[in-house]
């Protein structure tokens, strides 16, 4: 029995220690995040035109709030008005008929042990916002953050925005299988973590309150044959047109949650 319990112990470390080596592999190969994404906040206007910086005594319809990690803030645009934060902005903006107010309190390289930090961030800043939207995953993965214990972290912060009156809607772990730029067996490795983690975040939104979009099962065949006009200059964030895709998926649902279908 202890030979038993000794062989199946030094499996388990095996395993372990090659998740460990293929993640630091992992790391290596997705490039570091240097460069400031484009800053989108402000007032965005039913009929368009220039973003209004917004100051105490602006009226604004609805006030949207982006939490995560660098795809939430737009990494890999190279204007303001690509990032997904202003596209959400000015939609809800049209569709609404009232001014909206970004504010984006998301930080590169973040997982989803930095957002109860974010939603600190909110509070500290002043009231809550009427909606908020969550990207979060990929640096989980590649973290081994630990599937359960990551998508707890984003349960706890839907929990913490809806108790606070914002309708929450979250674009769980997008597909990491679609990124050439990790090698085989890497890639493959790195996507079955990343679904897994799609699936306990979706459960632990739903239970919290808030609205799951499934990026990865809905963004995953665009990328994966969109070639490479998807993608930023790095291989590995999206481009523009992929933050316009996530953009389209993320809408109906904030929308309906806004009662504005």
């Amino acid at each position: 029995m202890a030979g038993v319990l000794a062989s199946t112990g030094s499996a388990v470390v095996g395993a372990r220690s090659l998740l460990t080596g293929q993640a630091d592999q992992v790391r290596c190969v997705v490039p570091k995040s240097f460069d400031a994404p484009p800053r989108a906040d402000g007032v965005y206007f039913p009929f368009g035109g220039p973003v209004q910086r917004w100051q105490r005594g602006i009226e604004t319809g609805i006030h949207l709030m982006v939490f995560g990690d660098s795809t939430a803030t737009g990494y890999g645009c190279r204007q303001a008005d690509e990032v997904p934060g202003a596209l959400l902005a000015r939609a809800l903006a049209r569709l609404s008929g009232n001014p909206v107010r970004l504010s984006t309190k998301a930080i590169v390289g973040a997982t989803s042990k930095g957002l109860a930090g974010q939603v600190d961030a909110m509070l500290v800043a002043g009231p809550p916002p009427d909606a908020a939207v969550i990207m979060i995953g990929a640096n989980d993965v590649t973290s081994l953050n630990g599937i359960g214990p990551s998508a707890r972290r984003v349960g706890g912060a839907v929990r913490r925005l809806r108790s606070a009156g914002a309708v929450v809607v979250v674009g769980t772990c997008p597909d990491l299988g679609v990124i050439t730029a990790i090698p085989q067996p890497l890639r493959f490795t790195a996507r079955s973590i990343g679904l897994r983690l799609a699936r306990a975040q979706t459960a632990e939104v739903r239970a919290a309150g808030g609205v799951p979009v499934p990026l990865a099962a809905l963004l995953g065949p665009h990328f994966r044959t969109g070639g490479h006009h998807l993608f930023a200059d790095d291989r590995y964030h999206p481009s523009a047109a992929g933050y316009a895709l996530a953009a389209e998926q993320l809408l109906p649902a904030l929308r309906h949650a806004l009662g504005l279908a």
